[in-house]
């Protein structure tokens, strides 16, 4: 009869000790298995769309966030900013973005869907360099004609802000336009073009 008390205490034991081993056995299953219904960091960097919510840049400033490994600069255009793309027209090296890389939606002198919000791979056309946002209007470093851009640190090339470079800069072309939507006024979408929106 002791043998009996002995063998039910043990039952129970290895019972219990595989009930806990089988359940963190499932956790571990499950947690890749749930992981992958999200993008992974690779399919992140090969292009998955990015959301991005706009709704907290204030006008006349710029955010950054990340599509393909490289960041995407989004800028809250002012009236006074999108009149200065106008004043600046002439000293641009391609105005009309006959030459530069975005999507055929997007207006060619504001570079955008929606005049206020800007959005632009922030890589420099000429190297790669990522330029320096620098909104302000005529500081000391950039001169009295400077209305506000990008400045790359790299090799000093000039871009305003839409993106376009100014004339006799060492980068050749304007800063990338990704494609882009938006999924609502607040909500942007890198990487899904506006017309498969």
């Amino acid at each position: 009869m002791s043998n009996d008390g002995v063998n039910a205490g043990r039952r129970r034991f290895l019972v219990a000790a595989t009930s806990v081993v089988g359940a963190a056995g499932a956790v571990g299953a499950a947690t890749p298995f749930v992981g992958s219904w999200f993008p992974s960091a690779r399919a992140k960097a090969a292009g998955a769309p990015v959301k991005v919510n706009v709704s907290k840049i204030e006008a006349g400033q710029q955010m950054v966030a990340e599509w393909r490994g490289q960041p995407v600069f989004i800028v809250r255009r002012t009236e006074e900013i999108l009149a200065n793309l106008t004043k600046i027209e002439g000293s641009m090296a391609d105005p009309e973005s006959a030459a530069s890389v975005q999507p055929e939606y997007v207006d060619k002198k504001t570079r955008s869907i929606k005049p206020e919000l800007l959005v632009l791979v922030g890589l420099c056309t000429h190297l790669g360099c990522s330029p320096s946002f620098r909104p302000e209007v005529a500081p000391a470093d950039l001169g009295a004609d400077w209305v506000g851009g990008y400045f790359c640190p790299c090799h000093g090339s000039r871009y305003d802000l839409a993106g376009r470079v100014y004339k006799a800069q060492p980068a050749p072309l304007n800063l990338p336009v990704p494609p882009y939507s938006y999924e609502t006024d607040d909500i942007i979408v890198v990487g899904v073009d506006q017309e498969k929106a």
